[in-house]
């Protein structure tokens, strides 16, 4: 047995660990889980232990399929919000199959591969997220906590007690956190994590959609990540900040540029402007995704960069010629109910092709005009970014790099879950169609 499971087992015991819970996360982004006892705790960490694999499909699961959960010692943690006593822990899980093959099915795994093609270059791929949400009084409707606006403090923002239990716990976890604050909506909030590894960074997220709703629950309030709850408000995205590195050096800063930008760093984002479109249903995976990125309410619309232009897809964040590591390119489209794991792959596999082509970055666009259509935006030269669900699963099922980048398992998987949904929402009458169309028809 290697040292850190050996300190895992002694932690456990020193700790009074009654529970480990077993993490991992399926397709469309939910965190799954089953514990096992400290009794337990030896024979899993050298064995794995055996599950129905069949979880990770998402919304398609037809038949059981028996898979391997191995778990990963480095993230073990002590979950604050549980009893001192007969304590829980937790740790990620690897996947494999029976036959202690990884299971290609597992997007922590996909994400692990996608890294190595990065390293192979001698790269890292970083990421920090800027994570928004939204606290209701319940999960039945969205009924207002508070009706604060963008950095506003008492006694508008009643929910600072609740974003600061948020962060404390978050930090108890290990998990480095930037800043937290208020939100634009009314009952909207953001905290921003440090930036990490991918991988670090996309554990870190999971573990922030469950320490977020645990802290609400135990304050008698829900916690939300639909990325559009409230029609007349802004919506929730989770902007990634992204940058590669070399050794200790930003290999997206140079000193010999105005912009301070390398052309690794040119062609990383014209990589993911150039193929955008075809990972847009892993960013923005829901019907509701769409809802969120409408004129007026400060989401992207069009395939464009700049540095500060609310409307555009991907933000340069400059820095100081003495500060290079802060240089990074910032993605604003996600939103905070997408899978990280499936996020993180795609966007690094975007930037890297267009490293490996050479792709060249176009022009900034500063303008603040404003579009009031889809329409309007063509008129003016602009690549408008899918609106609908639909239109993004069909880039994204066209997509030979997303097949290569995600494995045929999961990106036939995603697609068969995308389809299912849409079916699903085109058969729902909403609320919007019987009000307008019942009297008028």
């Amino acid at each position: 047995m290697n040292q850190d499971k050996e300190f895992v087992i002694k932690t456990a015991h020193e700790r009074k660990v009654k529970f480990i819970r077993l993490w991992f996360t399926d397709i469309l982004g939910f965190l799954k889980s089953f514990a096992i006892t400290i009794n337990e705790l030896e024979d899993a960490l050298e064995e794995g232990v055996r599950f129905d694999g069949s979880t990770l499909h998402g919304f398609v699961r037809s038949s059981e399929e028996e898979m391997v959960a191995l778990p990963d010692t480095s993230t073990f943690q002590i979950l604050p919000w549980r009893p001192r006593d007969n304590s829980v822990a937790r740790m990620f899980c690897n996947i494999y199959t029976t036959d202690m093959v990884p299971y290609e099915g597992d997007v922590r795994h996909i994400l692990k591969k996608n890294m190595q093609k990065a390293a192979d270059k001698g790269l890292t791929f970083y990421t920090g997220p800027e994570i928004e949400f939204f606290l209701f009084k319940n999960s039945t409707s969205p009924e207002l906590i508070d009706r604060g606006g963008y950095f506003d403090l008492t006694p508008l923002d009643i929910a600072t007690d609740f974003r600061r239990q948020m962060v404390l716990t978050l930090e108890e976890m290990g998990v480095g956190v930037i800043s937290s604050h208020h939100e634009g909506a009314h009952s909207q909030h953001e905290i921003d994590l440090r930036h990490d590894d991918a991988l670090t960074t996309a554990d870190n997220i999971m573990t922030f959609k469950l320490v977020t709703k645990e802290i609400s629950q135990l304050n008698n309030i829900y916690a939300s990540f639909m990325p559009k709850p409230l029609s007349d408000q802004n919506g929730s995205g989770m902007h990634i900040h992204q940058s590669l590195f070399k050794d200790e050096d930003n290999a997206f800063f140079s000193q010999k540029d105005p912009e301070m930008t390398s052309d690794i760093g040119k062609k990383y984002i014209a990589g993911l402007l150039k193929h955008a479109r075809e990972f847009f249903a892993i960013s923005n995976q829901w019907v509701n995704s769409y809802k969120r990125l409408n004129f007026g309410f400060e989401a992207p619309m069009h395939i464009s960069w700049s540095h500060k232009n609310p409307y555009s897809l991907i933000r340069l964040v400059k820095s100081r010629a003495d500060k290079p590591g802060s240089l990074r390119a910032e993605l604003r489209n996600p939103d905070s109910a997408c899978n990280p794991y499936l996020l993180f792959s795609a966007i690094l596999a975007a930037g890297l092709k267009g490293i490996e082509e050479n792709y060249d970055i176009p022009d900034p666009v500063e303008s603040h005009e404003s579009f009031t259509s889809t329409k309007k935006l063509e008129r003016a030269g602009f690549d408008p970014l899918p609106t609908h669900l639909h239109d993004a699963i069909q880039y994204f099922e066209k997509s030979q790099l997303m097949m290569d980048t995600l494995g045929p398992t999961i990106h036939e998987l995603f697609v068969e879950n995308k389809y299912l949904e849409l079916d699903q929402y085109n058969r729902y009458i909403t609320d919007y169609e019987i009000n307008k169309f019942l009297p008028l028809l």
